[in-house]
């Protein structure tokens, strides 16, 4: 996933695209550049490195004019390079182009440009683009036709912005997020609200399919076959806007102390949407649940949830998976789709699969104006304000309390759940990190840690496993504690490392026993737990909850860790290397 942005107005565009890059720096941070156009001519300034970095030696935010385009890259076709960086130019030089997403048919298209005499500076499939661009203007000499002819040519998930060195610009979307941001006296074109919403809260979220012009202070919105196509303009909400660190050094700590509260909002805004989701449930044929990453692990929780206290069977389908066995959903069901972002590729696929059969979707999402909220039929908002840092926490918490909450209106509200107490418990864990630090210290130097967890708690150990994989490049695995002889013993020696999530429920008795046997291996085990037992090196304490909220509480300690872990073994916490935050491109 890459951030694209433009900008079309009556002040300098530089800076504006420069602070916009910084704040989408979540999408993509390998490489960046931007490209302005002034007095018929355009200047393209790109390197490798963060927003801030490169500015620094290049001065981005000083380049001349008030039309421009800027990117920032996550690689996906040819290694991070300052060529591979974009913006790309044409040939010419006369055009240059800013791209998310993968051009499928590249080859075949590179093969036909250079066998007419276009050349190509880079490893990347965006390139193609630009050439393209030039072919079809200097062919047809008007920006809509060359638009046109030029999305009839390439294959796959794109969205693109052009800017023609006349001072139009042009951008095109096909299954990747791009909106148009209308402010009084310019626009901009993004992948991402936050582009733009320091300066305008009006958006136009374009179709899949259409294209935009912007010229002379105006613009049209178009379909691929030139038609004028229908939009609306949205207000967005402020909130999303508010993607500042204030004291805290990253996203990622900051979006973990955020919890106490943003547990209390989840679904708030949506309480319709859950009423109506119980009910559809209620009467339901069959019942997936998808999604991607963590959040394919809140529907791990739920199918457990669901099972127990519902009495409703749930079947969690990893999304990326699903494209492989479409028959494996029913018609006439209903398919829960999980995404903090509601753009990730393979979720969106799911859903597509999901509504050939005709299944209803129910979208569990932060940002309500999506991709996937607009593909559903029912949305429920996690509403838990922008989540930068590229492993979630928030949204993880917010979605299992969205979860409870389905569960509770399907117990006809029997299922009683706290959730201040809980967010007093989560702030106790907050304001106490120093074991939780000390701890971390002793996983800097290690290679190998294994999570163990029984039941419910199983897929909190995945959870943990991810956490501390995304943050600290260890190698973390999670194990099902009844498994552990099944294979996982074998590993256990003396340089590893084992978290063992124990809390005082019916699985604690059995998972002590597991930490024994690791233990008797020589392995060094960390406990989470509520009660501490010598059978723990280290012990990592956490509130004594009902039992179906222990997911929430072992999480955030295990958040924790993984980001002091994170600081000890100096990486970058907010962005860890070779990932970012949604995944738009296979």
């Amino acid at each position: 996933m890459c951030s694209i942005i433009g900008y079309y107005g009556k002040t300098s565009a530089a800076p504006i695209l420069v602070k916009g890059l910084k704040r989408m720096e979540y999408r993509g941070y390998d490489s960046v550049g931007v490209a302005t156009e002034s007095d018929n001519r355009i200047e393209l300034k790109k390197g490798i490195g963060k927003v801030d970095e490169v500015n620094s030696k290049i001065q981005l935010d000083i380049m001349p004019g008030k039309i421009g385009i800027g990117h920032t890259r996550w690689a996906t076709h040819g290694k991070v390079t300052d060529t591979n960086a974009h913006p790309h130019p044409s040939n010419s030089g006369k055009i240059a182009i800013v791209h998310n997403g993968i051009i499928e048919n590249f080859e075949e298209l590179k093969q036909r440009l250079e066998n007419e005499g276009y050349s190509f500076k880079s490893e990347t499939d965006s390139e193609i683009i630009a050439n393209l661009l030039q072919k079809n203007y200097e062919l047809t000499g008007d920006v809509k036709e060359t638009i046109m002819k030029t999305v009839s040519e390439i294959k796959g998930h794109y969205a693109f912005v052009a800017m023609f060195e006349n001072g139009q610009l042009a951008a095109a979307r096909y299954h990747e997020p791009l909106i148009i941001g209308v402010g009084k006296d310019d626009f901009f074109l993004s992948s991402d609200v936050l582009g733009f919403i320091e300066y305008t809260d009006d958006a136009i979220y374009m179709e899949n399919g259409n294209f935009v012009i912007l010229d002379k202070d105006r613009f049209q919105i178009l379909d691929f076959d030139g038609n004028h196509a229908k939009y609306g303009i949205t207000k967005v909400s402020k909130e999303f806007g508010d993607a500042y660190k204030g004291d805290y050094a990253h996203f990622t700590l900051k979006e973990i102390y955020e919890q106490p509260e943003t547990i209390l909002k989840a679904g708030e805004k949506t309480l319709d949407a859950i009423d109506k989701t119980a009910d559809y449930l209620r009467h339901a044929k069959n019942v997936y649940i998808t999604g991607s990453g963590t959040s394919y692990n809140s529907a791990l929780i739920a199918k457990q949830m669901f099972s127990k206290y519902a009495k409703i069977k749930v079947e969690p389908i990893m999304s990326s998976e699903l494209q492989f066995s479409p028959d494996s959903i029913e018609e006439n069901s209903i398919l829960i789709a999980i995404s903090q972002s509601g753009e990730s590729a393979d979720v969106l696929d799911a859903v597509k699969i999901a509504k050939k059969a005709k299944c209803k979707i129910i979208a569990i999402v932060n940002l309500l104006t999506s991709s996937l909220a607009r593909e559903a039929d029912v949305v429920i908002g996690m509403n838990c304000g922008p989540e930068i840092g590229v492993a979630a926490t928030k949204s993880f918490t917010s979605q299992l309390v969205i979860i409870y909450k389905i569960v509770q209106k399907l117990s006809n509200n029997e299922m009683k759940i706290d959730f201040d107490k809980m967010s007093k418990s989560i702030s106790k864990t907050l304001d106490k990190p120093i074991r939780i630090q000390i701890v971390a210290q002793k996983l800097k130097n290690i290679s190998d840690i294994y999570v163990l967890g029984r039941g419910i708690h199983y897929p909190i150990a995945i959870e943990a496993a991810l956490k501390l994989k995304e943050l600290t490049y260890i190698h973390a695995e999670g194990i099902p504690g009844g498994e552990l002889k099944h294979g996982p013993l074998a590993l256990m020696d003396e340089s590893v490392f084992v978290l063992i999530i124990n809390p005082n429920d019916s699985t604690y008795l059995d998972t002590l026993t597991s930490a024994r046997e690791i233990k008797a291996r020589g392995s060094k085990i960390i406990g989470i737990s509520d009660i501490e037992s010598d059978v723990y090196d280290y012990w990592i304490d956490i509130s004594n909850v009902e039992e179906l909220m222990f997911p929430i509480s072992e999480i955030i300690p295990i958040q924790l860790l993984s980001y002091y872990a994170a600081l000890e073994k100096d990486t970058d916490p907010d962005y860890p290397r070779n990932l970012a935050k949604s995944v738009t491109v296979k």
